[in-house]
């Protein structure tokens, strides 16, 4: 079973040298680090024994949730590239946002551009595209305070996944899994759709990700207090959704109002679609369906499970930072430069050349991916990509307010 599910890793706002949130990035890239190594498992490892048919241990871990990873890091990110705990105001603010739409229209040109590699029936789902809407859509928000920002961030995770499922059978269909330049200009409508609310990862609940990531870039990561909160609140998070996603199922009898909604009202079928999803979407005649956990289903509880794990990962590693540092390393320097890494990954995978050793494939990757981070991170500091991204965001950015403004408060 090929996967189009686990994909992402984008850039990411870097400060200097100097900044207090120096020291974070490490347990950040080391969090991103990780994510990456559950997205490459995901599209280069089996989904499913091909004995058993059951899921393998790489869906159980990542399916789904190193991309909520990804995009919750990437709201760091952003609030650290607009000032950290201090929200830039002004000029400053109106610079950050100008990188911000500069770093989401490249992100999103190198997605379309790779869009061309690829298959008809893809290896993979490019997040890239998808990221350059997130950043976009998270503009207007950059300037609010972190709980507003949670509480807008709570209203997306409800709302999205409702538009999802009364808008799904009225808005036209994508053409392509990994969307080109071509398919923005002759069918804007569908690509839009996809993008925000249809596609793998619609832009809309995972706003969810982004806006609580942002919040949390407003905090002070380095109190061991708040390291040990997101552990502990992601742990009640993922235990609350799938507590109630198996209460509202089998409890209070939910599974049995799914049947109607699959072909042949089959037990097997509605089985399937809770462990892989569908490439369709989720059949849209029943509301019971925002019940499920499933991976990127989008729905309440799936966005609930996803962004619980992705807090507690992020607080593990800011534990784990605080005495471990430079053991993170090979995760760290990976995710220093996951825009350059996952862009390569995508080139390497539409040759189409794992499926006979997927395990292999695998391996040679990450251990490339690796020691090319290590080793340019060594000699060049920020990775390929990233740096003419930057570059070109804070360029941008100066240029928006007339180079009169130092960009850079620390």
């Amino acid at each position: 079973m090929s996967d189009r599910h686990g994909t992402e890793a984008p850039d990411r706002a870097t400060p200097p040298e100097d900044s207090p949130t120096r020291g974070r990035l490490v347990a950040i890239d080391a969090a991103r680090g990780l994510a990456l190594i559950g997205l490459t498992a995901i599209h280069f490892l089996p989904a499913s024994d091909e004995e058993t048919h059951e899921p393998t241990w790489s869906w159980i871990l990542f399916a789904g949730d190193s991309a909520a990873l990804f995009a919750l890091l990437a709201g760091v990110g952003l609030a650290f590239g607009s000032g950290g705990r201090t929200r830039r105001q002004g000029q400053l603010m109106t610079a950050a946002r100008v990188g911000v739409a500069v770093r989401a229209l490249l992100i999103a040109a190198v997605g379309m551009s790779i869009g061309y590699l690829m298959p008809e029936d893809p290896p993979a789902v490019n997040i890239l595209v998808y990221y350059g809407v997130f950043f976009l859509l998270t503009i207007p928000f950059l300037h609010l305070r972190p709980v507003t920002l949670v509480m807008c961030a709570m209203l997306f995770g409800v709302v999205a996944p409702v538009l999802m499922q009364i808008l799904r059978g009225r808005l036209p269909e994508s053409t392509a899994y990994n969307p080109t330049f071509n398919d923005v200009v002759t069918d804007p409508g569908a690509t839009a759709a996809q993008l925000l609310l249809t596609g793998t990862y619609p832009a809309l609940p995972y706003m969810t990700y982004l806006l609580t990531g942002l919040a949390l870039g407003r905090l002070n990561l380095r109190n061991v207090q708040v390291q040990t909160s997101l552990v502990l609140i992601g742990a009640g998070f993922a235990a609350f959704a799938y507590l109630s996603s198996y209460v509202l199922l089998y409890i209070a009898e939910g599974y049995h109002q799914l049947l109607p909604s699959v072909p042949e009202q089959s037990e097997e079928v509605v089985d399937e679609i809770l462990v892989w999803g569908t490439d369709e979407g989720l059949p849209t005649s029943t509301g019971w369906w925002l019940a499920v956990t499933t991976p990127h289903a989008n729905m309440p509880l799936a966005i609930a499970w996803s962004l619980g794990i992705g807090l507690a990962v992020l607080g593990t590693f800011l534990l784990l930072a605080r005495t471990m540092g430079p053991w993170l390393l090979p995760l760290s320097a990976m995710g220093a430069m996951t825009l350059t890494l996952y862009s390569a990954q995508l080139v390497l995978l539409s040759f189409e050349l794992h499926y006979d050793q997927p395990e292999i494939w695998f391996l040679a990757y990450l251990l490339l991916a690796a020691l090319f981070a290590v080793g340019w991170q060594r000699a060049f500091g920020q990775g390929p990509f990233e740096r003419l991204v930057s570059m070109a965001a804070k360029g941008a950015g100066r240029a928006a307010v007339g180079n009169r403004t130092r960009l850079d408060p620390h």
